[in-house]
């Protein structure tokens, strides 16, 4: 008998929340210190960068690479302050608000490890 070599594939489409794209919203309309390159929701702090779902980035690239909704891993985080309602991380060459944490209870916390 024939094998059928099959696979089976869950299609996952994320939506986010009105709490998420509130919080977008208002990180969008804040002031900060220098040029942001993106904001990014659901930030998970891993090996000293952050990961997270990008929105707003201003370097257009070719292919879509930097599209709202796109999966993003920073570079290694250089430091993070908080301004106004949000915290900020900077990298070499970037700045990237965090508009909503992931599973992590303290951006803080994570990153003190890393700097």
């Amino acid at each position: 008998m024939a094998e059928i070599n099959s696979v089976a594939v869950d299609l996952h489409v994320k939506r986010y929340s009105d709490f998420d794209l509130l919080r977008i919203a208002k990180a969008v309309s804040q002031d900060y210190d220098g040029l942001v390159t993106a904001f990014l929701v659901n930030v998970h702090i891993h090996a000293c960068s952050s990961i997270g779902v990008m929105f707003g980035h201003i370097c257009p690239v070719p292919y879509a690479q930097c599209a709202d909704g796109r999966l993003i891993r920073t570079l290694d985080i250089q430091s993070a302050t908080k301004e106004g309602r949000f915290w900020v991380i900077d990298t070499v060459n970037s700045k990237y608000v965090i508009a909503t944490l992931g599973v992590i209870s303290s951006a803080a916390a994570c990153v003190s490890s890393c700097v």
